[in-house]
């Protein structure tokens, strides 16, 4: 498991895991702040899946309730760069 300590670290891990998800998208001609689902061509199943691939990593549960907070690729990394309480 990977402690993200800084927003560069959360960037590249989410480009990690985007490329493994989604290889055939160009994560540097992506729009960070457009919707996954638009962006990067994700499904419901997709979008679940790199939530386990998340998880996995870095042992950050993202609940149900927290799915629109993550809604686009700047999200997540905000998201997994914030301090954890």
């Amino acid at each position: 498991m990977t402690e993200l300590r800084t927003k560069d670290e959360a960037r590249e891990l989410v480009r990690r895991i985007l490329h493994e998800l989604a290889p055939e998208v160009d994560l540097d001609a992506a729009d960070a702040d457009a919707p996954l689902g638009d962006e990067l061509d994700l499904d419901s199943f997709g979008f679940l899946t790199l939530l386990e691939m998340v998880e996995e990593r870095t042992g950050v549960r993202v609940p149900e309730r927290d799915y629109e907070r993550i809604a686009s690729i700047s999200a997540l990394v905000d998201y997994l760069a914030a301090p954890r309480r």
